[in-house]
Protein backbone atom coordinates (compact mmCIF):
# COMPACT_ATOMS: atom_id res chain seq x y z
CA UNK A 1 0.00 0.00 0.00
CA UNK A 2 1.62 3.38 -0.86
CA UNK A 3 2.83 5.93 1.89
CA UNK A 4 3.01 9.62 2.23
CA UNK A 5 4.72 10.78 5.04
CA UNK A 6 5.24 14.62 5.51
CA UNK A 7 6.89 16.88 8.70
CA UNK A 8 6.70 20.09 9.36
CA UNK A 9 7.67 22.25 12.04
CA UNK A 10 5.33 24.60 13.06
CA UNK A 11 5.66 27.51 15.52
CA UNK A 12 3.13 26.92 18.21
CA UNK A 13 2.54 24.34 21.18
CA UNK A 14 1.62 21.08 20.70
CA UNK A 15 -1.76 22.39 22.83
CA UNK A 16 -2.47 24.62 20.02
CA UNK A 17 -1.81 22.87 17.33
CA UNK A 18 -3.86 20.06 18.54
CA UNK A 19 -6.35 22.00 19.66
CA UNK A 20 -6.59 23.03 16.04
CA UNK A 21 -6.76 19.51 14.20
CA UNK A 22 -9.89 19.03 16.09
CA UNK A 23 -11.56 21.20 14.39
CA UNK A 24 -11.24 20.21 11.28
CA UNK A 25 -14.08 22.03 9.69
CA UNK A 26 -12.21 25.41 10.15
CA UNK A 27 -9.34 23.47 7.11
CA UNK A 28 -11.74 24.99 4.26
CA UNK A 29 -10.51 28.51 5.28
CA UNK A 30 -7.19 28.03 5.48
CA UNK A 31 -6.50 25.29 2.76
CA UNK A 32 -7.52 25.96 -0.67
CA UNK A 33 -7.24 21.91 -1.98
CA UNK A 34 -10.34 21.49 0.70
CA UNK A 35 -13.43 22.93 -0.35
CA UNK A 36 -15.74 21.50 2.67
CA UNK A 37 -15.17 19.32 5.89
CA UNK A 38 -18.53 18.68 7.53
CA UNK A 39 -18.64 17.05 10.96
CA UNK A 40 -20.98 14.24 11.13
CA UNK A 41 -20.62 12.98 14.54
CA UNK A 42 -19.06 14.15 17.30
CA UNK A 43 -17.95 12.25 20.28
CA UNK A 44 -15.48 11.19 23.15
CA UNK A 45 -12.71 11.26 21.89
CA UNK A 46 -13.62 10.53 18.21
CA UNK A 47 -15.14 13.07 15.02
CA UNK A 48 -16.82 11.29 11.86
CA UNK A 49 -16.07 14.15 9.32
CA UNK A 50 -17.37 14.09 5.66
CA UNK A 51 -14.47 15.88 2.95
CA UNK A 52 -14.96 17.44 -0.02
CA UNK A 53 -11.30 18.40 -1.39
CA UNK A 54 -9.36 18.82 -5.10
CA UNK A 55 -6.30 17.16 -6.51
CA UNK A 56 -4.75 19.14 -8.91
CA UNK A 57 -8.75 19.95 -9.73
CA UNK A 58 -10.03 16.44 -9.65
CA UNK A 59 -12.80 16.08 -6.81
CA UNK A 60 -12.03 13.50 -4.24
CA UNK A 61 -14.67 12.97 -1.57
CA UNK A 62 -14.52 10.41 1.63
CA UNK A 63 -16.03 9.98 4.86
CA UNK A 64 -13.50 9.30 7.85
CA UNK A 65 -13.39 8.28 11.42
CA UNK A 66 -11.01 10.48 13.67
CA UNK A 67 -9.83 9.37 16.99
CA UNK A 68 -8.11 11.83 19.15
CA UNK A 69 -5.49 11.15 21.65
CA UNK A 70 -5.11 13.52 24.05
CA UNK A 71 -2.18 11.92 25.99
CA UNK A 72 -0.12 12.16 22.76
CA UNK A 73 -1.34 14.48 20.67
CA UNK A 74 -2.21 12.18 17.81
CA UNK A 75 -5.33 12.01 15.38
CA UNK A 76 -5.78 8.78 13.73
CA UNK A 77 -8.39 8.58 10.78
CA UNK A 78 -9.95 5.86 8.83
CA UNK A 79 -12.11 5.80 5.70
CA UNK A 80 -15.81 5.32 6.55
CA UNK A 81 -16.38 5.34 2.64
CA UNK A 82 -15.38 7.07 -0.43
CA UNK A 83 -13.53 7.38 -3.57
CA UNK A 84 -10.54 5.10 -2.26
CA UNK A 85 -10.66 1.34 -0.93
CA UNK A 86 -8.39 2.09 1.39
CA UNK A 87 -7.40 5.82 2.99
CA UNK A 88 -5.94 6.34 6.53
CA UNK A 89 -3.12 7.78 8.59
CA UNK A 90 -2.07 10.19 11.67
CA UNK A 91 -1.13 13.77 12.49
CA UNK A 92 1.95 13.01 15.23
CA UNK A 93 2.69 15.84 17.14
CA UNK A 94 5.95 16.37 19.10
CA UNK A 95 7.05 19.17 21.21
CA UNK A 96 10.27 20.78 19.41
CA UNK A 97 12.03 23.44 21.08
CA UNK A 98 9.01 26.09 21.93
CA UNK A 99 7.48 25.07 18.72
CA UNK A 100 5.95 21.34 17.47
CA UNK A 101 7.31 19.06 14.90
CA UNK A 102 4.13 17.88 13.18
CA UNK A 103 4.03 14.87 10.76
CA UNK A 104 0.76 13.45 8.82
CA UNK A 105 1.15 9.98 7.16
CA UNK A 106 -1.58 9.07 4.46
CA UNK A 107 -1.53 5.35 3.65
CA UNK A 108 -4.03 4.71 0.70
CA UNK A 109 -5.43 1.68 -2.07
CA UNK A 110 -6.95 2.09 -5.14
CA UNK A 111 -8.37 -1.13 -5.03
CA UNK A 112 -8.33 -2.02 -8.36
CA UNK A 113 -5.07 -3.45 -8.54
CA UNK A 114 -4.43 -3.51 -12.85
CA UNK A 115 -4.05 0.05 -12.79
CA UNK A 116 -2.14 0.44 -9.21
CA UNK A 117 1.24 0.32 -10.74
CA UNK A 118 0.16 3.37 -13.17
CA UNK A 119 -2.11 5.30 -10.74
CA UNK A 120 -0.16 4.83 -7.23
CA UNK A 121 3.34 7.11 -8.65
CA UNK A 122 1.44 9.88 -9.63
CA UNK A 123 -0.87 9.63 -6.71
CA UNK A 124 1.59 9.45 -4.60
CA UNK A 125 3.11 12.81 -5.50
CA UNK A 126 -0.28 14.11 -6.12
CA UNK A 127 -1.02 13.64 -2.17
CA UNK A 128 2.22 14.59 -1.02
CA UNK A 129 2.07 18.02 -2.29
CA UNK A 130 -1.64 18.12 -1.07
CA UNK A 131 0.16 17.04 2.65
CA UNK A 132 2.62 20.11 2.46
CA UNK A 133 -0.21 22.23 1.48
CA UNK A 134 -1.90 21.00 4.40
CA UNK A 135 0.89 21.73 7.07
CA UNK A 136 1.91 24.84 5.52
CA UNK A 137 -1.83 26.48 6.00
CA UNK A 138 -2.10 24.83 9.67
CA UNK A 139 1.44 26.79 10.48
CA UNK A 140 -0.36 29.71 8.77
CA UNK A 141 -3.72 29.11 10.76
CA UNK A 142 -2.01 29.11 14.06
CA UNK A 143 -0.23 33.02 12.92
CA UNK A 144 -3.50 34.06 11.84
CA UNK A 145 -4.78 32.97 15.37
CA UNK A 146 -6.62 29.89 14.22
CA UNK A 147 -5.61 28.40 17.83
CA UNK A 148 -8.79 30.36 19.76
CA UNK A 149 -10.95 27.86 20.94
Amino acid sequence: MPRVEVSRTVPASPEAVYAFLQRMEEFPRYMKSVDEVRVLERGEGFTVTRWATRLHGAPFRWTERDEFDDREWRVRYRLVEGDLKRFEGEWILEPSGGATAVTLTVDFEFGMPMIASLLNPVARLMIRENVMDMLAAVERALAEGGDAP
